[in-house]
């Protein structure tokens, strides 16, 4: 028979063990995520000013509805600006401050969309004017790009903006339904201003193609849409996602805008209506790839709330067979468990550390760009793309695995992960659509391998993310051949992933034979050979830290790389990367070594994840409370549901009653029939 025990106190017995049993300094752990000791007391430092405002207390928005989510959304965001000039906050600063409420609000596309297309895209004479209000949030910007008939493929967009040379003025117009813009952030009710995407048209109607144009579109007295636009919401999102942001729609009928308010740093219409070409003509979809780098580590930090949240609970959980002490065992100990969630957490590291390189890179093609020097630019197009679809796709993928793994309770929206999980999924189709980027990939690197096999030099002019395609060149070593031992070395393993883009990219240059998901298969493999080789680089970084964190963190590194190394056995069989010669089977030595770092993470995975840095305010699960007490925290939060106020519901009396009472009437007819029988 099982001992009784107080289950409350069990689990938070659990989660102390747990963080007993780490050996980790969390500490370190945590500075080596946030790049330091300075940026995370910067965070503590303005977590302490946010939970003591009232306003930004999350327990009661999962009963609000949708308008009250909007209307509560501005006015968390108007008093983060005013902290912001309370405490003289710094862009950095009020820019952290707004990452750790964790809350949707359209308003913050203003920073993250609006806002770099004047610093990237600005003539001189724009800034001068405007600057000033956009950065003071004097006018609240957003990004008008997707329309109702076209969203990815940016080049059919049909809004116009036709040069009036009499006047010098743009006609901005929507010349059919289907070039409405759509689902544009913050334009359904914020945004008083707009980077609008549309055609531009010169005099004698040439098409140059899409530009950016800068946009008034409500009064800055009273906020109405101006004459000739029509603005409005579109609706709420699927599952319930995002909905405090009000995307919106907006249609223009023949507005006139000054010629100066075209974004014109690199291309220009002059007075005449003559046009000054840009020198790269993918230089206006700057603020898409900035957005892009962005999502990168934001991917990393959603992923790490849902392992943080899954882990902790499953920690606390115990359901099933019994253990040595008798009790139920820790769902975490059972391998169909930690299989599942523990490389959910490798990619949390990973792609919280990648997010460091990839913006760092965008700096550097950014400030090359700003001397009109183009040479990074395709590269890191390419390179985003591919990176924009793995995270996003991981992503939502793995938000939704950590939510499952938690069984029926998962489902409630106390745990939080299934509002995550709404509000995170839109990133797979939001700036650019995964299997249509896909595409994008492999028309940069089937241009690249091309040249590699054509000649010998190519491959010293190489850059960085398509490295892998060295191994064609004619002086390249043979493929490697998988052993057992493989999967035990880190340089065998990137190199494996390596050889497995580049050989597929060969037979795809060489054959030209497309199936059905060619792209798919090819951008993940381009992509994932990048991500292996730096995740080899974070493994040698990393042991500059103590040796038990530089273990544990190196662990999961190398998780990383195996469980993608699984994920890809299909494509490493098709290639002839692996064969089987009847002396064992590899990719069974393959799940044994993921397998044996599963349970070397283990006993050190809830110090893994505080170091996450979340507290209960910011992760706002009742399932993933530091302290384990999980039941009583959704206990708590059950007491707060508005229907539980009254004992008897109001729909008692109108419906329920009435329907109970013919019911019970029927039941007595029924009854005395059946005794005259």
């Amino acid at each position: 028979m099982a001992p009784t025990v107080d289950v409350n106190q069990q689990t938070a017995a659990d989660m102390e063990a747990a963080r007993s049993r780490t050996s980790i300094n969390v500490q370190t752990v945590r500075n080596h995520l946030y790049g330091g000791q300075k940026v995370w007391d910067l965070r503590e430092r303005l977590q302490k000013i946010l939970v003591q405002e009232p306003l930004f207390d999350k327990q009661q928005r999962d009963f609000l509805g949708r308008t009250d989510q909007y209307i509560r959304a501005a006015a968390i965001i108007n008093r983060i600006n005013e902290l912001r000039r309370i405490h003289n906050w710094s862009a950095e600063e009020y820019s952290t401050a707004t990452s750790l409420l964790s809350e949707g609000m359209s308003t913050l596309l203003h920073d993250i969309a609006f806002q770099p297309v004047f610093l990237g895209q600005g003539s001189s004479e724009l800034m001068e004017k405007y600057w000033d209000l956009v950065d003071e949030k004097g006018i609240q910007g957003c990004y008008l790009q997707t329309e109702l008939g076209h969203g990815t493929n940016v080049a059919r967009l049909e809004t116009t903006s036709t040069y009036i040379p009499e006047t010098q003025e743009f006609e901005i117009n929507s010349p059919s339904l289907t070039s409405t813009k759509w689902w544009i952030g913050a334009v359904g009710k914020s945004a008083t201003h707009g980077v609008v995407q549309a055609k531009l048209i010169l005099p004698g109607g040439k098409d140059m193609g899409p530009h950016l144009f800068f946009v008034q579109l409500r009064s800055l007295e009273d906020h109405k849409p101006l004459p000739g636009i029509t603005v409005g919401d579109i609706g709420p999102k699927a599952g319930g996602g995002s909905a405090a942001l009000d995307q919106g729609f907006a249609r223009f009928d023949h507005i006139r805008i000054p010629r100066t308010n075209m974004f014109s740093k690199f291309a220009e219409v002059t007075m005449e209506g003559n046009y000054i070409q840009p020198p790269h003509a993918k230089l206006s979809y700057g603020g898409m790839m900035y957005i892009r780098a962005n999502m990168i580590p934001t991917a990393g930090w959603n992923i790490a709330k849902a392992a943080t949240v899954a882990i902790r609970y499953t920690t606390v959980r115990r359901q099933g067979e019994l253990d040595a002490k008798g009790l139920e065992r820790q769902v975490l100990t059972y391998p169909s468990t930690y299989y599942r969630l523990l490389p959910i957490l490798s990619r949390a590291f990973v792609f919280i550390e990648l997010g460091v390189y990839t913006k760092k890179a965008l700096s550097v093609m950014l400030e090359q760009l700003a001397n009109r020097d183009t040479s990074l630019l395709p590269e890191m197009h390419a390179l985003l793309c591919g990176l924009k679809v793995l995270v996003s796709t991981h992503g939502v993928s793995d938000i939704e695995t950590a939510r499952r793994s938690m069984g029926g309770h998962g489902y409630s929206a106390f745990a939080g992960l299934g509002r995550l999980y709404a509000d995170y999924l839109p990133a797979v189709t939001y700036e650019g659509e995964n299997f249509v980027l896909d595409g994008q990939v492999v028309r940069a690197a089937t241009k690249l391998c091309k040249a590699v096999l054509s000649s010998a030099s190519a491959v010293a002019k190489l850059p960085l993310p398509s490295i892998y395609l060295r191994h064609l060149s004619a002086n390249s070593a043979v493929p490697p051949q998988v052993t057992a031992s493989t999967w035990q070395d880190v340089p065998s393993v990137v190199l494996l992933l390596e050889w497995r883009a580049a050989l597929m990219m060969k037979n795809f240059t060489k054959t030209g034979d497309v199936d059905t998901n060619a792209n798919q298969r090819l951008a993940k493999a381009i992509t994932e050979a990048f991500v292996a080789a730096q995740v080899g680089e974070m493994i040698n970084n990393v042991k500059t830290l103590p040796s038990e964190d530089a273990k544990a963190v190196g662990c999961l590194y190398k998780l990383y790389l195996l469980t993608t190394a699984e994920s890809a056995l299909v494509d490493l069989l098709s290639v002839g990367l692996i064969r089987h010669t009847g002396a064992g089977d590899p990719t069974q030595d393959l799940r044994l070594a993921i397998k044996a770092l599963c349970l070397e993470v283990l006993p050190n995975v809830i110090g893994l994840t505080d170091a996450f840095g979340f507290s209960d305010w910011s992760l706002d699960s009742a399932l993933g409370v530091s302290d384990g007490r999980v039941y009583e925290a959704l206990w708590k939060r059950v007491q707060l549901e508005p229907m539980n106020k009254d004992e008897v519901t109001p729909a008692y009396l109108p419906y329920i009653r009435p329907m109970l009472q013919r019911g019970q009437a029927a039941a007595e007819q029924r009854k005395k029939l059946k005794s005259k029988l």
